[in-house]
């Protein structure tokens, strides 16, 4: 079996991406991308198994770039005005790209969900760092049963709840952490 190499991986995903931008997520499929790439469809079948795969890799590399985008752009302040930048950044995000390549994902099975739920730790990560930095928390909050990180998965999980109700703001979610964290 032939190695992978994933440079042609790379270059297959970027061509990927540039179809879905210019001509739609429906025009992405193994034919188009093969002929843009200079190589045979069975060569594209050796990276990717299918169109969901590929559509479910250009959703994981977008949220990964926008998670890193998304710790350089939400700035100090306390917490909730850092948690708020960070809805309002996803919020834009959705609207763009990623919400259509997140709809275009039908059945994403096992794998697709074990690599969203990194994402989603990466979330909760970012949330826990930025409670840390908060220096008006309260430090005697936090006990076994009611921990920083149970806390962030909860917070992770109602802002994605509202992305996904394309609520216009977080305001109720910041007034309960308002009343529990200060």
């Amino acid at each position: 079996m032939r190695k992978k190499d994933d440079t042609l991986r790379g270059v297959l995903l970027d061509i990927s991406h540039r179809i879905a931008d210019t001509e739609g997520i429906g025009a992405v499929n193994i034919r188009s991308i093969a002929a843009k790439a200079g190589v045979a469809t069975g060569t594209v079948y050796n990276y990717f198994s299918n169109k969901e795969e590929i559509l479910l890799a250009l959703t994981e590399e977008y949220w990964s770039q926008t998670l890193l985008e998304m710790q350089a752009a939400a700035g100090g302040g306390s917490f909730c005005e850092q948690l708020q930048e960070i809805f309002a950044f996803l919020k834009k995000r959705i609207e763009q790209s990623a919400g259509k390549l997140m709809n275009s994902l039908g059945n994403i099975g096992t794998e697709g969900q074990a690599r969203m739920t990194c994402m989603q730790s990466a979330l909760e990560t970012a949330f826990v760092e930025r409670m840390e930095q908060d220096p008006g928390i309260r430090k005697d909050i936090w006990t076994e049963s009611f921990s920083k990180e149970q806390f962030a998965r909860f917070l992770m999980v109602n802002t994605v709840t509202l992305l996904k109700a394309d609520a216009p703001d977080i305001s109720f979610l910041l007034e309960i952490i308002r009343r529990v964290l200060y």
